[in-house]
């Protein structure tokens, strides 16, 4: 396992991990890899890496999330963070052929944050295939 830094600039915005995370591979192995995001306010998903797609990911998160009026705003006034990261969930994984990430021709690994700025994690494991 290895532990990647990610730092943002913006309170809801995509940080592209893809060649972060690729890096982690050993040349050579074929299996998976999982890239996991130990944060209940961030999230990590496999989309197209392209600016303007980007920013509408940003907008849905906003349309379907309101900002304020939740419960847990009581607490520490970032109850939309802890909802949109749920929508987009903690981990993927990616097989992984000959060391190197098997995605699809426009997918990308994005590191979603929900309650920046901050300093982010992200832990990448690879599981070599057996045989």
């Amino acid at each position: 396992m290895e532990t990647l830094s990610i730092s943002t600039d913006a309170r809801l915005t995509t940080v592209d991990v893809t060649d972060r995370v690729g890096d982690v591979v050993p040349d050579g192995v074929t299996g998976t890899c999982t890239a996991f995001v130990p944060h209940t306010t961030a999230g990590v998903v496999l989309q197209e890496n392209e600016a303007g797609l980007r920013r509408d990911l940003e907008a849905v998160f906003e349309d379907l999330v309101a900002d304020r009026g939740w419960d847990h705003d009581r607490i520490d006034d970032n109850a939309d963070a802890h909802l949109r990261a749920t929508l987009v969930g903690p981990n993927v994984t990616v097989p992984v052929s000959d060391g190197d990430l098997a995605l699809g021709t426009w997918q990308s690994v994005l590191f979603v944050e929900c309650d920046g700025p901050r300093s982010r994690t992200m832990r990448v494991t690879v599981a070599e295939s057996p045989g």
